[in-house]
């Protein structure tokens, strides 16, 4: 049994940074799933595959896993690509370029 250690990346359909500043800890599949054979759902009986853990920071998220004794891979959070504009920064003064229609 192993687990993931990371930060959460923002979801597509917001445009604020909630739900990213916690770090979770997820566990990996134990067992692959299974298709049903009535209805063809895949289901699994690892309940730990559904489990979800949220810790403020990322060393409390790491000595859980080592008071418990579980294996973890930890992936550090990566930098955010682009920086945030409002739209005065269109006619600041330090502007990179002119400004033009």
């Amino acid at each position: 049994m192993t687990a993931r250690i990371y930060k959460p990346s923002k979801t597509a359909m917001q445009s604020g940074l909630g739900n990213t500043k916690d770090w979770a800890l997820d566990f990996d599949p134990e067992e692959p799933r299974q298709v049903e054979p009535l209805m063809g759902w895949t289901s699994s009986s690892d309940m730990r595959q559904e489990l979800r853990l949220r810790f403020a920071t990322k060393e409390a998220a790491v000595a859980y896993c080592e008071r418990h004794g579980i294996a973890y891979q930890l992936f550090d959070a990566a930098a955010p690509k682009r920086r945030g504009m409002s739209y005065s920064d269109n006619f600041a003064f330090k502007r990179r370029d002119a400004w033009t229609h």
